[in-house]
């Protein structure tokens, strides 16, 4: 009653009562919705960290919704929400479309967090943001179209991670007030639409970091206020439209990483008054670098790499003294008439990266270039400069990265290198250097040096021992060299040391018993080192490439390699190593191990097809060794005493042994020569020689020792017109006394025949060609059977018919060649064996996988009636009988084995056979020819 009568009096003051309520009412509504939207934001928004950073986003905090983290409102009485700022705190989810409700939100800047999902569509509705930063999220999806009813957005900043699709048209329309707009670093497929052109007020357009395709509109042409354009790292191709270049306001162009076409306006020069950076890299620009280029002044980076651009470096590039950058590598430039690189580059007193590389450039580094003293990076590779590095490069104090490699720069090193403060990166290799190592290298101030390759020149002298001093050197590479004199210890120093490269030198000396235990590469190979390989290196156990090939290494494989659990490639091939190889680790790999060249290695695993190693069966500690050593060493020289005795009488019976019949005596005689290896043991009692097998060349007989208890196989040719056995008892039983008898211990068996001969076997007497000569050698007839002694007189070394002396290296042939002969039932001249091809080879060729090819049916017999381990067994020491023959026939005398390794090797292929050859059994009285 009272409301109404006053405003029956007083109308006026009514209706202002009614209006601030109304006011009132609305503002409490204003403030609910934000407090509303933020809340909404929140419940999207999920914490990964340990703290919450929204923590204190709750209604009961003091001050209310501005007094949030991030949030900052404008206003005393009526606040707003101006601000919303969370970068890097760890938040992701999906972004709330309440958003849109933050009707006053100048600032979004939601960068480095992990929110992802679309960008919701009310953003649209935030007419007064300024800036807008969502930075190193994982936002996917289109760009929400009504973003373009953003009438008063001054600023956006979309530098997504996965937004895609194609660029909406829309964004030119209605953003009339935008001066930034960024899209950087996203997926937006499409062409760049050429509404964008709309955007007159726009000064920075950054589109790069996309996967836009298409041509570039003529239509930007009109964007008069532009003064950074980013189109870089995109698919665009084709010219860049003429318009493009009346962007007079333009200070940054950045179009590299495109497939952009077309040549260089001339008159460049003088479209960008204002010009800073130019980057057209990488792209298919053709054409000669305009010398208008000289016109920009204030250019201090100037980036044509990776084109097509032909010609020279114009002279004029000097007046570009702002210039800080200059890459003009990868083009198809060259030289003018008088020089390579202007002398005028020395007027770019500020330039700090100079790349000419991979280009036809050529003449000679000029002097001058050492004016250059804020370089900081220098790439000359890859180009045809040739002379010699000139002096004047040690006054680039600011130098950090040198890289002149393939090149064709001669002369010396220059020594004022060592001035240099800051290089830690230095590439002259594959040049024609030559001359010594400067010391000045090695002192101070180079400590810094990470990186140092000086291969492939022409070096000499020695490695200086102040390498030591290089603490920060990561990689070392000297190869292919004529450095000389030993590996300096102090290298071992280098305390962070991880790849060393010395290989093809003329280095000796042993390896340095100290290196650094994070070396991942050692490459010594092709020098002549000598000594043993340290067990230190079994220590280096992030160790990844060793190679030591081709130098003069003796000793044992350290078996601690097989420990390097890194290790994937090992060459220790040709070098002088002995024992045996171990078997695990990098020595399974054999794809990326290489041992060949070492002959008197052993064991191993079986794909290397090595002799086994001879068993050492005195294994006892050292006070037992000794102990034995008193007692065996007067045995050993009485037995020596006794052999030489029984030495001399065997030569004075052979004097008197005439031609004529054999009777047993002188079959004993003959065989004192000669020891045959024992199979397996046998029993007690005499047996006559009982046929194991016949073949197409000859009989098979195992004989039986009463006194020995052994079994020895014998395999005799043309027996078969004798028509008994019983004259061959007489030999078993003389092959019985030689085993105690036999003073040389040169193995051999029967060997196989020669077709074009007489039919007959013939017992090989190696080792001692050098008291028989040719005219003592005898022919003996037994029965119908013939045994010859022919020893190296029958297959003469290759070096002989050369004049050469007779040498135990000439035996090793001979024996080698019978083994094949023996194993492959092949004569050394039959007529399968024509020009480059013969037995040796033959049977080389055959190891590995086709040594059942080769092998001599008439005495392996009845292989297909074995089981798999007894088949494999078998192969085995056909492996290793043939190898063992390859071996020993090399060309070379000085490859092939040693006639006392090649027995060691014999004895320790039947003692290894033997053992599976216990087990066997013989079925159907027939059996398996052993050595």
């Amino acid at each position: 009653m009272c409301t109404k009568a006053i405003c029956a009096i007083m109308p006026s003051v009514c209706l202002l009562l009614l209006s601030a309520s109304m006011l009132v009412s609305t503002l409490v509504t204003e403030e609910d919705d934000e407090e509303a939207a933020l809340l909404a934001f929140k419940a999207t928004a999920i914490s990964n960290g340990h703290n919450d950073p929204l923590a204190s986003w709750n209604r009961s905090a003091t001050g209310g919704y501005c007094s949030w983290e991030g949030v900052r409102c404008r206003g005393t009485r009526h606040r707003r929400v101006v601000a919303l700022s969370l970068p890097s705190h760890g938040l992701t989810g999906v972004l709330s479309p309440a958003i849109g409700n933050l009707s006053s939100l100048r600032t979004l800047d939601l960068t480095s967090n992990g929110f992802s999902g679309n960008i919701p569509a009310s953003l649209g509705r935030l007419h007064r943001l300024h800036t807008l930063n969502l930075t190193r999220n994982a936002f996917s999806g289109l760009l929400p179209a009504n973003l373009s009813s953003c009438t008063s957005l001054m600023k956006m900043v979309l530098d997504f991670n996965k937004l895609s699709g194609n660029m909406p048209s829309e964004l030119g329309d209605k953003l009339k007030q935008l001066k930034v707009l960024r899209l950087r670093n996203n997926s937006f497929t499409g062409r760049i639409p050429a509404s964008l052109a709309n955007l007159t007020s726009l000064s920075i357009l950054d589109l790069a970091f996309n996967l836009l395709e298409g041509t570039i509109p003529n239509s930007l042409g009109i964007l008069k206020d532009l003064s950074f354009l980013g189109l870089a790292f995109n698919n665009l191709s084709g010219e860049p439209p003429t318009s493009l270049y009346n962007l007079s306001s333009l200070e940054m162009l950045q179009i590299q990483w495109n497939m952009l076409s077309g040549s260089i306006p001339t008159d460049i020069g003088s479209r960008f008054p204002s010009m800073r950076i130019l980057s057209l890299s990488t792209n298919q620009f053709t054409g000669t670098i305009p010398a208008s280029l000289s016109n920009l002044t204030s250019l201090q980076e100037l980036h044509l790499a990776q084109n097509m651009l032909s010609g020279y470096v114009p002279r004029t590039i000097g007046r570009l003294r702002a210039l800080q950058m200059l890459e003009l590598y990868n083009n198809m430039l060259q030289a003018n008439d008088w020089e390579g690189i202007p002398s005028e580059i020395s007027n770019l007193v500020g330039l700090e990266i100079l790349g000419i590389f991979n280009t036809s450039i050529s003449g000679e580094i000029p002097d001058s270039i050492g004016k250059l003293a804020n370089l900081t990076q220098l790439g000359l590779f890859n180009t045809n400069l040739s002379g010699q590095i000139p002096s004047s490069v040690g006054n680039l104090t600011k130098l950090a990265i040198l890289e002149a490699y393939h090149a064709n720069l001669e002369g010396p090193i220059p020594p004022s290198i060592g001035k240099s403060k800051s290089i830690i990166y230095l590439d002259l290799s594959m040049n024609r250097l030559s001359g010594s190592i400067p010391m000045e290298i090695f002192k101070p101030p180079l400590l810094s040096f990470v990186y140092l390759d000086l291969s492939y020149n022409s070096l000499s002298g020695p490695l200086p021992s102040q390498v030591g001093s290089l603490v920060n050197l990561n990689t070392l590479v000297l190869s292919g060299n004529q450095l000389s004199g030993k590996i300096p210890e102090s290298i071992g120093e280098c305390i962070v040391l991880q790849e060393l490269w010395l290989d093809n030198n003329l280095f000796n000396g042993s390896i340095p018993q100290y290196l650094n235990k994070g070396l991942t590469t050692l490459n010594l190979s092709v020098n002549k080192l000598s000594g043993t390989i340290p067990d230190a290196i079994g220590s280096i156990s992030a160790l990844e490439q060793l190679c030591l090939a081709y130098n003069n290494f003796s000793g044992p494989i350290p078996a601690v390699l097989q420990n390097l659990t890194s290790l994937s490639n090992l060459d220790l091939s040709f070098n002088d190593l002995q024992g045996e190889v171990p078997e695990e680790g990098i020595f399974r790999n054999l794809v990326n191990l290489s041992i060949i060249g070492n002959n008197k290695l052993c064991g191993g695993v079986p794909q290397l097809h090595l002799v086994p190693c001879k068993t050492d069966s005195v294994k006892k500690n050292i006070r037992g060794k000794l102990k034995y050593l008193k007692i065996a060493l007067p045995a050993t020289f009485a037995l020596l005493l006794l052999a030489i005795v029984i030495a001399l009488l065997i030569y004075r019976k052979q004097r008197r042994k005439q031609k004529g019949a054999l009777e047993p005596s002188m079959v004993e005689e003959q065989y004192e020569r000669v020891s045959y290896h024992a199979l397996s043991n046998g029993t007690n009692g005499f047996s006559e020689a009982n046929l194991l097998g016949k073949g197409s060349f000859g009989t098979v007989y195992k004989c039986v020792f009463q006194a020995e208890g052994t079994v020895v196989a014998v395999k005799v040719f043309d027996l078969e017109q004798s028509g008994s056995t019983r004259s061959f008892v007489a030999e078993c039983e003389a092959l019985r006394r030689v085993r105690h008898r036999c003073l040389m211990k040169i193995i051999t068996c029967c060997s196989s025949i020669n077709e074009q001969e007489d039919m007959s076997a013939r017992v090989g007497d190696f080792g001692i060609s050098r008291i028989i000569s040719e005219s003592e050698s005898m022919i003996l007839q037994n029965s119908n059977s013939t045994i010859g002694i022919r020893g190296s007189i029958g297959y003469v070394a290759p070096e002989y018919g050369e004049g050469s002396s007779i040498t135990t290296f000439g035996d090793v042939y001979s024996l080698g060649i019978l083994l094949l002969e023996i194993f492959t039932g092949r004569s050394p001249t039959d007529d399968m064996f024509r020009g480059s091809m013969d037995l040796h080879k033959f049977s080389e060729d055959a190891l590995l996988d086709k040594i059942w090819e080769i092998a001599d049916t008439t005495m392996w017999l009845h292989t297909g009636t074995y089981d798999s381990n007894t088949r494999n067994i078998i192969e085995k020491c056909l492996v290793h009988v043939i190898s063992l023959g390859v071996s020993c026939s090399r060309k070379q005398p000085r490859e092939r084995t040693l006639i006392q390794d090649a027995v060691n090797e014999m004895h320790a292929i039947r003692d290894s056979y033997l053992k599976f050859a216990r087990t066997l059994v013989v079925q159907d009285g027939v059996g398996t020819i052993f050595l």
